[in-house]
């Protein structure tokens, strides 16, 4: 029987579950929450209840023969991940060593390129906190698996949406959005997608893949999809200087960062084909299952 444990199950690593449990999967996963895990219990989960914030947090997990899919985000702060840090010392603690190794990274690693295309041998210089968070924790589990010979999958993942994670509440509450004139290409990636791509490396696949739908649009397109999609009026839109001044930050660093996702990769070694290769067939699928209240 094919193994696997997911550290932090959250949006995506629920639905990795989900899909390979009905494949006949044995799956355990971890999470924070006692209501969140009550109720994997009764989709026929195992779980672990924990904090794996520090090593001493970290119980000695049953990984010997299982994959491991890592999706736990770094904490907040810094530009080390003290988390994955934290997680790869304890599986060196313990003497466990997983069959294989799935972490979910981001695009944020390659930084801001200006609109210009990255594939997976693009230099890798964030500039913000989280894009430094997410290379050191690339760079942790290339040292585990190197140390242990074990495969090592690094998906580096566009912005993902889906049901229940459309930006309703900004939409409702008429937040600014930057001019489209002035606004980037961005990328994101529906998460029906996603999971299918979780599914096929946790089996096959080595190295680093771009995950997107190859498809960019500007974060204000998004928000207009959505709004359109969801039947809500959309958004007011101001310029660069004033989105610089009233936007939260770590909004506006979404908007300003650019780079266009170069998917080949994941395509043509992994035999991925998209349901949503787009953002207007996703996000309209996406808005079906989506309560128009915040």
């Amino acid at each position: 029987m094919q193994r696997l444990f997911i550290a932090g199950c959250g949006y995506t690593g629920e639905r990795v579950a989900t899909t390979v449990l009905a494949r006949g999967w044995e799956v355990i996963v971890q999470v924070r929450d006692e209501e969140k895990a009550a109720r994997l219990r009764q989709r026929g989960l195992s779980v672990i209840c924990c904090a794996m914030d520090r090593l001493e947090e970290v119980p000695s997990l049953l990984l010997d023969g299982h994959c491991l899919l890592y999706s736990i985000p770094p904490q907040g702060g810094g530009s080390i991940d003290l988390r994955a840090r934290a997680f790869c010392a304890a599986l060196e603690r313990d003497r466990l060593v997983p069959r294989r190794i799935v972490y979910l990274s981001a695009t944020s690693v390659y930084g801001d390129t200006g609109g210009a295309a990255v594939t997976e041998t693009s230099p890798t210089e964030p500039a913000s906190a989280m894009g430094k968070r997410r290379l050191d924790a690339e760079a942790r589990f290339h040292e585990f698996a190197a140390h242990h010979g074990i495969p090592l999958v690094i998906l580096r993942i566009a912005g993902i949406y889906g049901p229940g994670r459309l930006p309703l509440m900004q939409i409702t509450q008429g937040q600014p959005l930057l001019r489209e004139e002035e606004a980037r290409p961005s990328n994101r990636i529906h998460i029906d997608d996603l999971v299918q791509v979780c599914a096929t490396v946790l089996e096959t696949g080595s190295g680093v893949y771009n995950i997107s739908d190859g498809a960019p649009s500007s974060m204000t397109s998004y928000f207009n999809a959505c709004a359109d999609a969801l039947g809500l009026p959309r958004q007011p839109q101001v310029s660069l200087d004033e989105a610089r001044r009233t936007m939260p930050p770590l909004l506006f660093n979404y908007f300003v960062e650019s780079r266009v996702v170069d998917n080949s990769r994941m395509l043509r070694d992994l035999g991925i084909v998209l349901r949503y290769p787009d953002m207007v067939s996703g996000v309209a699928a996406a808005a079906l299952q989506t309560p128009k209240t915040c």
